[in-house]
């Protein structure tokens, strides 16, 4: 698993309930032939403009909050980049000091 992925799934997941509860509210229901009832399709409309704005708070919020975990993400990157080229100058640096170490003691055994 990305190591990136747990960041962002924690950032998510809290926000998963609540955008699925408002994506699917209880509407007021018609009974019958109550279709030809303005007062009826008045709150219909009232209860679907309410969703549709927490809709929107909400998506706003995640947005931030995904934008903010892609930051931290971007950071780690760069933190994770930095350590890499640092130990890869170590790995060079030990490596040469070994073959260095090896023509020292191949130069002994032959001269001794």
């Amino acid at each position: 698993m990305p190591a990136w992925l747990i960041p962002a799934l924690k950032a998510v997941l809290p926000h998963v309930g609540t955008i699925v509860s408002v994506a699917a509210p209880a509407f007021t229901r018609m009974k019958g032939g109550a279709a030809d009832n303005p007062a009826a399709v008045q709150q219909q409309i009232v209860e679907l403009q309410a969703a549709a704005s927490q809709n929107a708070a909400h998506i706003r919020e995640l947005a931030e909050q995904l934008q903010a975990t892609v930051k931290a993400l971007e950071q780690a990157a760069v933190i994770a980049e930095a350590r890499q080229r640092r130990l890869m100058l170590l790995g060079i640096s030990a490596v040469a000091l070994s073959a260095i170490a090896l023509v020292l003691v191949l130069l002994q055994v032959t001269a001794g």
